[in-house]
């Protein structure tokens, strides 16, 4: 028997159907989108969120033993351009003394220029020892005075009840006198 004997020859209404039907569901498929893309466009982060998300600093007006602090992302960032003797007093710290070991070398990119996030591990105080008159602790480097928290010269935690250094935040030399930082 042959297939197209019941068959009329008519299927415009089969193939009309189709066509409306995957029609309206593209067209429901395009207005969920436009309705779903502000709302999830605007999770995005603002544009001056995405302006603070780096900042770059000029260091040629740093000199030697001299220490900056730049805000980034709300943070305090402290820049110390260091002398020969804090470096040389970083690297020759045993590891095994320190409560979060880590050896200089692995938180500078450039053994002059160390880069910090000056926010103590502990509670999140900001440690003081920027300015030449403050008190920089045991270690020459920076003191939180509400714990008691002293880092060295590399920002490692040596006392206190910071659980651990201070952190290095990703940042790269953009020239020899200028850092991106973010």
């Amino acid at each position: 028997m042959d297939d197209n004997a019941n068959h009329d020859g008519n299927d415009d209404g089969v193939i009309r159907r189709d066509f409306l039907a995957y029609t309206a569901v593209g067209m429901g498929a395009i207005g969920v989108g436009s309705f779903l893309w502000p709302m999830v466009d605007s999770m995005n982060p603002a544009r001056d969120v995405l302006a603070l998300a780096s900042t770059e600093i000029d260091l040629s007006a740093v000199a030697e033993g001299q220490s900056i602090t730049v805000k980034w992302r709300g943070k305090p960032v402290f820049v110390r351009h260091r002398t020969a003797e804090e470096i040389a007093v970083a690297e020759s710290v045993d590891l095994g003394d320190l409560p979060d070991p880590e050896a200089d070398s692995t938180r500078v990119q450039n053994a002059q220029w160390l880069v910090l996030v000056g926010i103590c591990t502990h509670l999140g105080c900001v440690p003081i020892g920027q300015k030449d008159a403050d008190a920089k602790g045991d270690y020459d480097g920076w003191f939180c005075p509400c714990h008691g928290s002293h880092y060295d010269t590399s920002g490692r935690i040596r006392r206190g009840p910071a659980p651990r250094n201070l952190e290095v935040p990703p940042y790269q030399f953009v020239s020899d006198t200028l850092i991106k930082v973010g």
